[in-house]
């Protein structure tokens, strides 16, 4: 489901002219423990429950260079949240924001509110 997301975000940064963001593990893992905590703690939020911020969580995973973060929550599938975070001003922008060259995504499936917890980090390097 990652590569997918990522397969279709490039997709759409072509469109506009900014080159395929480059898949960064620290991101990756940054993205995963965010959206296993939004599912196991039942909440939304990019700000962790213990008070943490999307920087403070890719900075813990060794990655200086953090830029913005998209979540989603409730889509099944990789093309639903893209096709979500594409009509989103917000998400839009970060997605296409060509100054952002690497990216990290990760899913989370399980119960709770929404069933499933999308986080895709992104850095500058």
């Amino acid at each position: 489901m990652q590569k997918d997301v990522i397969t279709l975000v490039n997709a759409q940064r072509k469109k506009v002219g900014c080159a395929p963001l480059r898949t960064s593990t620290a991101l990756r893992n940054a993205a995963i423990l965010h959206s296993i905590d939004m599912r196991t703690k039942n909440y939304f939020s990019h700000t962790s429950k213990d008070g943490r911020s999307p920087w403070d969580r890719i900075r813990a995973q060794n990655y200086a260079y953090g830029s913005a973060e998209n979540i989603a929550a409730g889509q099944r599938t990789a093309k639903a949240v893209v096709d979500a975070w594409m009509k989103s001003t917000g998400h839009r922008k970060n997605i296409l924001n060509c100054a952002n060259k690497a990216v990290g995504v990760g899913v989370s499936k399980g119960s709770g509110t929404y069933y499933i917890y999308w986080t895709q980090d992104f850095g500058t390097r």
